[in-house]
């Protein structure tokens, strides 16, 4: 487990610091971007060893962490692709004549039970589970057959041979085993693996099915909020997940700023909540924009399943399953940002979906913002730090220096003016190894690997 250490040295800190330094970059350079590129969504699976990305072109690309070198123990192993599959495929819906584009909203891996890998990835309307195995033999030695795969008549059969398996290079396959489609209206944002490793949640704007992983033909519909008059719809699902121990208990969020804790054991339809969680809106801070920025982006369970934390547009929240009434701790993002709504708003930035993700031992969480900017919260130390994935901060092993951002007034050596950062880069999905201090930030079409600085 990644022990419990500080984010980042400070001038006097112990050696027990966490030091973030540049590991990897994957993906071109260049400054032209294809939109098929842009990563849309990033997954480490239960161990660590491989990492998921998932771009808007439909692909999914899984990276493997190299065995460490008995050479250099103090460095880790580096991920290199594993395996590259066109998971989705651009579709057209000739009924509501609506195209549905390729592009990977989320992909979850399924705890290894053999030697194979599964895992679930999903675009607007379809999941499949895809299978991620090897094959380093191959048969040989058939008797009806030749080794160019032409068949032999039987009747020129004289002898027969017992077929061998001979070494072959390493192949690495990836095949769907089940399709599950047809069952949302809507845009699907959501999917979740039940603990019990069966089931699993998908989730739209307006609906949350449950189903079975080898049952593709029907689902459950666990939470229906679609009202019978659609212009009395006030709010949307915008997240949901199962949690990690319990497998009757999920939680949805919704872009009110609510967060629903339904348990299957109540009803078959889980319309009616068990706990809600919601904070007081601070009256001082209403504006025309509190409805927006209030909607959360993504919710996600601790580890342990004590917390949950959730990110909405300025901060990020960390909630007690046993206080519903208010967070227990709350972190500014970017509140440097709250001034500068408006353009936001009218650049579209605002409805801006940033992920969040815990460390191993559920000490620091972190997420995106923009200008290439990540931020890490450690909630034993109450200390916050900005770190930047960039270029030019790309040498091996080199050190990544918190970034400061000057808010107005005189801006000091080093700081960065509110009003020079760039909306166009911004970190929506990161994700962060399961068992050690390794993170992987995506910024638009690179995924950037950073890890602590082994002494």
């Amino acid at each position: 487990m990644a022990g419990k250490r500080k984010l980042s040295e400070r001038p006097g800190g112990g050696s027990s610091d966490v030091q973030w330094c540049f590991s990897q970059v994957k993906g071109a350079m260049d400054d032209d971007v294809a939109e098929a590129d842009i990563i849309s969504t990033v997954e480490f699976n239960h161990t660590g060893e491989l990492l998921a990305t998932g771009d808007k072109g439909g692909r999914v690309v899984i990276f493997q962490q190299e065995p460490e070198s008995k050479n250099q123990p103090q460095c880790r192993g580096e991920y290199n692709v594993y395996s590259t599959f066109q998971s989705h495929e651009p579709e057209f819906d000739y009924l509501k004549s609506l195209e549905i584009e390729e592009k990977i909203n989320k992909i979850r891996w399924l705890p290894q039970k053999n030697a194979a890998q599964f895992l679930l990835s999903t675009n607007d309307k379809t999941i499949k589970l895809w299978k991620i195995s090897e094959r380093d033999k191959r048969p040989e030695g058939y008797n009806l057959k030749e080794e160019d795969g032409r068949y032999i008549d039987p009747n020129t059969v004289t002898t027969l041979r017992v077929p061998v398996l001979r070494p072959m290079d390493l192949m690495v396959e990836a095949s769907p085993r089940r399709v599950f489609a047809n069952a949302h209206t809507y845009h699907i944002n959501s999917i979740s693996v039940n603990s019990d490793h069966e089931t699993y949640l998908s989730a739209d704007d307006l609906r949350i099915n449950l189903w079975h992983l080898e049952i593709t033909d029907r689902s459950f519909n666990i939470v229906d909020i679609k009202p019978a008059n659609m212009e009395e719809l006030t709010e949307v699902i915008t997240a949901a997940e199962f949690h990690p121990d319990q497998c009757n208990t999920f939680v949805y969020s919704s872009s009110k700023g609510t967060i629903r804790l339904c348990d299957m054991r109540a009803s078959a339809l889980c319309d009616q909540h068990t706990k809600m969680f919601e904070e007081p809106e601070d009256p001082n801070n209403r504006s025309f924009f509190s409805e927006i920025i209030s909607s959360i982006s993504d919710v996600k369970f601790s580890h342990s399943g004590r917390y949950m934390m959730t990110r909405d547009y300025l901060s990020v929240k960390i909630w007690d399953l046993n206080m519903e009434t208010r967070p227990v701790e709350t972190y500014q993002v970017h509140e440097y940002l709250r001034s500068k709504l408006c353009s936001l708003y009218e650049n579209d930035c605002i409805f801006d979906k940033f992920e969040c993700c815990w460390n191993g031992n559920d000490s620091v969480v972190m997420t995106g913002s923009y200008n290439n900017f990540f931020r890490m919260f450690d909630r034993d130390y109450r200390q916050d730090v900005t770190f930047e994935a960039s270029r030019e901060n790309s040498k091996p092993r080199s050190v990544l220096k918190p970034r400061k951002i000057s808010t107005g007034g005189k801006r000091k050596k080093d700081e960065i003016s509110v009003d020079s950062l760039d909306f166009n880069k911004k970190i929506l999905h990161t994700a962060w190894h399961p068992l050690d201090n390794i993170i992987a930030v995506a910024t638009t079409n690179n995924l950037y690997i950073f890890q602590d600085k082994l002494n």
